[in-house]
């Protein structure tokens, strides 16, 4: 059991958490992106494209929202069932509620 943990360590902390980084950030830069558009062309008294930016604004919100929302979940499920995810990557299953529901099935 202790090799297959280390391998999931491994793979969250290694390839998931650096992705999970990279689109926070990609939300984050189109509201940004879409603030500076939208006030960019305020600033010129346009309206060719303000529309863009409230589009990239509401996107990108829409997207960290969904991604917060997704995470806070995640954990919630973690937390009520004990799966045992950790806040830096670890992953420390409690499988003493597994094995109590294996042992009462096959007695």
């Amino acid at each position: 059991m202790g090799t297959a943990q280390t391998i999931i360590n491994k793979f969250v902390s290694v390839l998931i958490n650096p992705i999970i980084y990279v689109l926070f950030a990609a939300g984050l830069f189109l509201f940004v992106y879409g603030v500076v558009e939208f006030l960019n062309e305020l600033r010129k008294g346009g309206n060719s494209k303000m529309k863009e930016g409230k589009d990239h604004m509401l996107w990108g919100l829409l997207g960290l929202f969904i991604m917060v929302g997704v995470f806070g979940i995640i954990h919630l499920i973690s937390n009520t069932f004990g799966l045992g995810l950790g806040t830096h990557g670890s992953y420390n299953p409690d499988m003493s509620l597994f094995n109590a529901i294996g042992s009462t099935i096959h007695q």
